[in-house]
């Protein structure tokens, strides 16, 4: 059976990058502030670029030189992103703060390898990402959940974590079914109710990187990729390139920092065969993707282009699915200008390495990363990593 949602009621469309409800009504509060925002004394990175680090992943689409008055360029740049109820009954209630956005933000991000292909209910989330903002709204952390982590799934028993997201999809509940059984099985393990959740679509991230450029990405240990071939110089799907009858020669990542085009990053960030650490590897490998997004995104007065802007919307509204909790998205911008993309953390749980169960055949999170997820309910993550420094994550 579909998951149904209590914050707020079903959609009644089928998810899809192109689909798109009107903003649903704010739960409760006003806007951070009381009024409208007043213009900063300093300038900080635009405005995109800070809302990037609250749904991970690149949506900075506007500028925010100056914030008052901007609420119709910022309307237009929203208006191709789809919103849907992804979180349920996972949500933050209005005793845990969800009525309003003055305390601590979490998001719930998911990374979906979606192929044409593909049947809707038929795809898992590979990438499981919370992101925790603190009260102070002045920083961002990612901490990613391993994809094999043996989790107790309502309905479905004891699973690895990233089937969730395939068993909530069934029945007809589509992606949006998917994101509500997730948060449900991360709330029920971590304790953490969500304000927001973000679904990625990585395949769409290509897009985005291209309109961008290229993206800075620092290759830590060299890897064939799993995924793809070169093919008369080329690079293809391999099941693609197979189809052709010609020579493939492997894709191969090598070590050191490069500019990476959008197929090179995003083929990097999925690989995990090969690697010392293995899916460990990879979700510290898409943590440094997203943040090299922010950081080109700032760059070069990409955001003052309005040619580069336009088609930022548009690849951004294929590959993003967002749920703001109920509150207007503009009031989500206001609340995260004081965060730049500078100021991402990123976190490893089990310190970067497999960690077995009980009976050391299946994954598990360990004591500390256990610490870690109820310091991010409390509130108390930042002394927590302050007291435990092996949890942050090596790349740069």
């Amino acid at each position: 059976m579909p998951v149904q949602a209590s914050r707020r009621p079903p959609s009644l469309e089928p998810v899809g990058a192109a689909a798109r409800v009107p903003s649903q009504p704010r739960r409760g509060g006003k806007r951070p502030g009381g009024g409208p925002a007043k213009k900063r004394a300093r300038r900080k990175d635009p405005l995109w670029a800070r809302l990037t680090v609250v749904f991970g992943a690149v949506l900075m689409l506007t500028s925010g030189i100056a914030i008052v008055g901007s609420k119709a360029l910022i309307s237009q740049a929203t208006g191709n992103i789809a919103q849907r109820n992804l979180l349920g009954d996972a949500g933050k209630s209005d005793a845990e703060g969800g009525a309003n956005l003055d305390g601590p933000i979490d998001m719930l991000l998911l990374g979906v390898d979606a192929r044409e292909r593909w049947a809707a209910d038929d795809v898992r989330a590979d990438s499981i990402i919370v992101l925790h903002i603190p009260a102070s709204h002045d920083q961002a952390y990612l901490i990613s959940i391993p994809r094999d982590t043996e989790a107790e799934i309502p309905g479905h028993g004891v699973e690895k974590i990233n089937s969730a997201f395939q068993f909530g999809a069934q029945n007809g509940a589509g992606w949006e079914g998917g994101a509500q059984l997730m948060a449900k099985t991360i709330k029920k393990m971590t304790g953490i109710s969500f304000d927001g959740a973000s679904i990625i679509n990585f395949g769409g991230f290509k897009k985005i990187i291209d309109t961008l450029g290229s993206v800075r990405i620092c290759v830590s240990q060299e890897v064939k990729s799993h995924h793809m071939s070169y093919v008369d110089g080329k690079p293809m799907w391999n099941a693609d390139a197979r189809k052709t009858g010609k020579k493939m020669t492997p894709v191969v990542h090598k070590k050191g920092c490069r500019e990476m085009e959008g197929w090179a990053a995003l083929d990097y960030s999925r690989q995990r065969y090969g690697l010392d650490s293995g899916d460990y590897d990879r979700q510290q490998n898409q943590q440094q993707l997203i943040k090299a997004m922010a950081k080109k995104a700032t760059e070069n007065g990409m955001l003052t282009n309005p040619v580069k802007l336009n088609g930022l919307m548009k690849a951004a509204g294929n590959a993003l699915v967002l749920d703001t909790g109920g509150v207007p998205m503009i009031d989500m911008i206001y609340t995260m200008r004081g965060v730049t993309g500078n100021d991402l953390t990123m976190l490893r749980t089990n310190g970067g390495t497999f960690h077995a169960n009980a009976s050391g055949t299946k994954e598990a999170l360990s004591p500390q990363s256990m610490e870690m997820f109820q310091a991010i309910k409390n509130d108390k993550l930042a002394e927590f990593v302050y007291a435990n420094p092996d949890v942050l994550s090596t790349r740069k």
